[in-house]
């Protein structure tokens, strides 16, 4: 496995300059910044990468106002009584993208989130404070208790809300098996003990949250053909 400046010398290939890679790095919020987010925009935060996933996100935000709107705000109480006549309404609406697994992931979440408010303070909080040397713990927390929140879905929605992380884009899963991090899939328990070890002991050497060493992976593995 390359050291962090090893790979910043192969991104610098690519991209031409450190400046240059500068440019083009995430900026993250801090944890007192993240606890200041209302459940609120976490749940709309949610519900954009889930409506996001899979589709075209040039339509999801054209039509995001529309979403705000058939949601009233996102408000995780109100939704997570979701009722028939609610889910009726909604798959009518044209103001949104009427699907209705993903609609109902609103429900799903808006109980994760509001059982997390019970459990930490706010959802905010329990993101802001879940430790960076167990990201995929966090990972792993939304996918079992949230819905439709698995893979790069999680890892996109955090990425929005300003919390550091890395994100299994196709040129960061060639990045990490070139480095011989994992083998081929990124999925596998034992592959995501393996990412967060590599990402650990980058952020050590570099001092880098793990947004930047994972934009650094991809650009290290040069432009797609």
């Amino acid at each position: 496995m390359r050291t962090f400046d090893d790979l910043m010398d192969m991104a610098c290939v690519y991209r031409g300059s450190v400046q240059a890679i500068e440019r083009e790095l995430p900026a993250m919020k801090p944890a007192v910044e993240l606890k200041k987010l209302s459940d609120d925009r976490i749940l709309a935060g949610m519900t954009k990468a889930v409506f996001q996933a899979g589709f075209n996100w040039k339509v999801i935000e054209n039509k995001w106002d529309g979403f705000e709107e058939a949601f009233e705000g996102f408000v995780p109480v109100r939704w997570k009584f979701m009722s028939d006549d609610d889910l009726d309404n909604l798959v009518k609406d044209t103001r949104i993208v009427r699907n209705g697994t993903k609609i109902l992931s609103v429900r799903d979440n808006a109980i994760m989130l509001c059982d997390l408010e019970d459990e930490f303070g706010s959802a905010a909080a329990c993101i802001a404070d879940w430790p960076q040397d167990d990201f995929r713990g966090l990972l792993a927390m939304l996918h079992k208790r949230g819905s439709r929140l698995g893979g790069a879905t999680a890892q996109y929605f955090l990425r929005f809300l300003g919390k550091d992380g890395w994100v299994t884009s196709r040129d960061v899963v060639a990045a990490l098996v070139r480095e011989g991090v994992i083998e081929k899939s990124h999925t596998s328990k034992s592959a995501q003990k393996a990412i967060q070890e590599a990402f650990n002991i980058w952020a050590a050497e570099s001092g880098r949250p793990f947004a930047h060493i994972s934009r650094l992976l991809a650009f290290s593995v040069g432009p797609s053909l």
